[in-house]
């Protein structure tokens, strides 16, 4: 187990505070090792095991508590009698019928510091959450870094080059449990291929009681086949035509959302750098975790650029960048980062191979006159920085805290 020092550097700040704690994001990513996390550091300054209560509603033991009453009660009678502030953790509370009602009432009952996971991205969107309004602060918890990549996978395989080892993520990608199997290929391939399957079948659906699961199956397919590409719903209602399927417009956002709902995917907006506008067509999207994919689909090695831009976006997600892909007339930024009033702007691409490839990476920055970074992101070892923009390797870049 690592410190993922990333997290508990923005959650500490909150530990011991009346802030509801509320960590999220895709099933398996580490949200539960957070919890022991954020236990141990309470331990070191103080805080007896007593004080800890701890539920984790995967577990059929705790089925009877899967309502708002009994879970109230049976932690009104786990804390009757402990002495000092009490400290309550719930794991996958959205498995909880109503489960704002029984937080809420613990917050203002005892005197208490609560820290809750869950598996979906409007845990806290729905009518019940108006309990919770302006009494919460939230995390999305991510897969591994390639920075946390090469720290765990480097106990397991000593002597490897640090190329190698990210040649081992661009396969496995970053699910932590994948350290448990030691990284053996084939069985992390089925357990990201089962994991994969548990996303779709337990949190989209089950959650939304999707009926036409071959549909659903087919636009998910699609997807994790296309990171990175721009489509539309329209443009994939003829794809399923195609295939002698039929869906709306509606249908097939709805379950894009669903998929997104579930931290499974992640959209990027597209936004016009002229007129600053948000732009409503034509959306990317990449997947929580590239490893999946190649679990599921195969073909990393194939598609590595649109892989690499995977990574690099994930990235920028975890060190808390809002992103979208930029539009200046005809051409297009892979990803314009915003954070506290700065801008980053980077390009990802496979190789430097040709002069055309290195004009169409560069030369799309002659285009934006501001002084924020720029970056064009390679597997080149060679830097190729021109003209104030920063060509990086792609591992360095990943592995530096300047961007």
């Amino acid at each position: 187990m690592i410190k993922r020092n990333m997290y508990l550097d923005r959650i500490r700040p909150f530990i011991g505070g009346e802030l509801i704690k509320v960590l999220t994001g895709i099933r398996r990513c580490g949200k539960s090792v957070m919890l022991q996390l954020i236990q141990e550091e309470l331990i070191a300054t103080g805080v007896k095991q007593e004080q800890i209560v701890t539920f984790n509603f995967e577990d059929m033991s705790l089925a009877h508590l899967l309502n708002s009453e009994n879970l109230h009660e049976e932690v009104l009678a786990r804390t009757e009698g402990i002495k000092g502030k009490v400290y309550l953790f719930f794991d996958e509370i959205q498995e909880v019928g109503e489960w704002e009602r029984c937080i809420n009432s613990l917050r203002v009952k005892l005197d208490c510091d609560i820290y809750i996971t869950g598996s979906n991205a409007k845990l806290l969107s729905g009518e019940l959450a108006t309990h919770l309004t302006g009494r919460y602060v939230e995390f999305v918890i991510y897969p591994f870094s390639f920075a946390e990549f090469l720290e765990l996978y480097g106990f397991t395989e000593n002597g490897l080059t640090i190329s190698e080892v990210f040649d081992k993520y661009i396969e496995l990608g970053g699910i932590p449990y994948l350290a448990n199997l030691q990284f053996a290929v084939e069985p992390s391939k089925l357990y990201l291929t089962e994991l994969f399957n548990s996303i779709k079948l337990k949190d989209i659906v089950k959650r939304y009681n999707v009926r036409e699961i071959d549909m659903l199956e087919r636009i998910v397919a699609y997807i994790t086949a296309n990171i990175g590409t721009t489509f539309s719903a329209t443009s994939l209602g003829r794809y399923l035509k195609g295939q002698n399927r039929k869906a709306s417009v509606e249908t097939i956002l709805n379950y894009i959302r669903y998929g997104c709902d579930a931290y499974l995917f992640h959209k990027v907006p597209r936004q016009d750098l002229q007129g600053k506008e948000i732009l409503a067509v034509n959306e990317k999207y990449y997947l929580a975790d590239h490893g999946m994919r190649e679990a599921v689909y195969g073909n990393n090695f194939r598609d590595m650029p649109l892989v690499l831009e995977n990574i690099v976006f994930m990235e920028a997600l975890r060190r808390g960048y809002e992103v979208y892909v930029g539009r200046i007339g005809e051409r297009e930024i892979d990803f314009v980062c915003y954070k506290r009033g700065e801008v980053v702007y980077i390009q990802v691409s496979y190789l430097l191979a040709s002069p055309e490839t290195i004009e169409r990476e560069f030369g799309v920055y002659e285009y934006i006159p501001d002084h924020y970074p720029k970056y064009v992101v390679t597997l080149d070892e060679y830097d190729m920085s021109r003209n104030g923009i920063k060509h990086r390797n792609i591992r360095d870049f990943l592995l530096s805290n300047e961007w």
